[in-house]
């Protein structure tokens, strides 16, 4: 922060508070979009020669955009970071030019580095179940390997993000068949409870050494603390070793796997993207990473034309 004036800092500081209040941006958000702005606006200040105050960034050119960007390639920034940097970028102008009344089209047309999309990895059904059994069998201590089966299960069971499952609170059990889970962005959505999430969640808690907050956590650590995602991902790191499975079955995979097998077994593509709580539905379509040969028999069959 300390190439950028006083007056940039107040204007970047200005942006995110109004992403928190406005369009609800969580704290990990918030934090991308401070680095990668912060790196713009760092790079500007030393392109113009430091110069001071806001009128250097009404006056961008599509020079200053394409110098930036070489300069992160240089940095070996890949395709998929630029292009995440330009988003930010253009998201903070968007703002910007809206608020100052100026004409941001230097940057708002300036196009992002294409890449490939790395489309998500499910597991195969028996892996999926393989897993959930096996990341019990690495603690010797009885409740910690019921914690670790109930969060797996309810990543798998439910579709649910890890910082979702760690977030559930005392208040939330025992579980019902249905719970309000908030997941990015404050999106709110209704997602079903299956027997086996609500079995292993209440073996858990009967095993728990630790004194529950009537509204704290449900998940703890070993000491007692909130339990990281961390100790997720290492536990099931273990699993995936003595299972043979590859390097993408991490907990963001079981949510892939239940929304995959959901539609393998038929399921409808626009509500698994409810119950994810995507909010577009190519997103989905791409999370449950099917061919477009299964995605056109399911939009036959579930809208058969009228004049069939």
């Amino acid at each position: 922060m300390s190439l950028l004036s006083p007056a940039l800092r107040d204007l970047l500081q200005t942006w995110l508070t109004h992403l928190k209040s406005i369009a609800g941006a969580s704290e990990n958000t918030l934090e991308a979009y401070r680095h990668d702005v912060t790196g713009f606006l760092s790079f500007l200040a030393v392109h113009h020669g430091a110069a001071a105050g806001l009128e250097p960034l009404r006056k961008i050119t599509p020079s200053d955009m394409r110098a930036w960007m070489a300069q992160e390639r240089r940095r070996g920034v890949s395709a998929r970071s630029l292009a995440r940097q330009v988003s930010a970028v253009k998201s903070f102008y968007r703002w910007f030019a809206e608020r100052d009344g100026f004409e941001a089209t230097a940057v708002l047309a300036t196009r992002s580095p294409k890449f490939q999309n790395k489309l998500p990895r499910p597991l195969a059904k028996d892996a999926a179940r393989a897993m959930i059994d096996t990341v019990g069998m690495q603690s010797r201590a009885d409740w910690i390997a019921a914690r670790d089966t109930a969060v797996v299960t309810l990543m798998y069971g439910c579709g649910l993000r890890i910082s979702e499952a760690l977030s559930l609170t005392t208040s939330q059990t025992p579980l019902p068949e249905t719970l309000r889970i908030v997941g990015k962005g404050g999106k709110e959505r209704v997602v079903p409870v299956i027997p086996a999430a609500r079995n292993a969640v209440a073996e858990y808690m009967r095993l728990l050494p630790y004194p529950l907050d009537p509204q704290g956590l449900i998940f703890r650590g070993a000491r007692g603390g909130p339990l990281s995602p961390r100790m997720i991902s290492k536990v099931m790191e273990q699993a995936r070793l003595q299972l043979g499975l590859p390097a993408t079955a991490t907990p963001h995979a079981m949510r892939h796997s239940f929304a995959t097998h959901l539609l393998e077994a038929g399921g409808d593509l626009r509500a698994i993207q409810e119950l994810l709580g995507h909010a577009s539905l190519s997103t989905t379509q791409a999370y449950t990473a099917v061919d477009t040969a299964r995605l056109m028999e399911i939009y036959n069959r579930a809208h058969p034309r009228g004049d069939a």
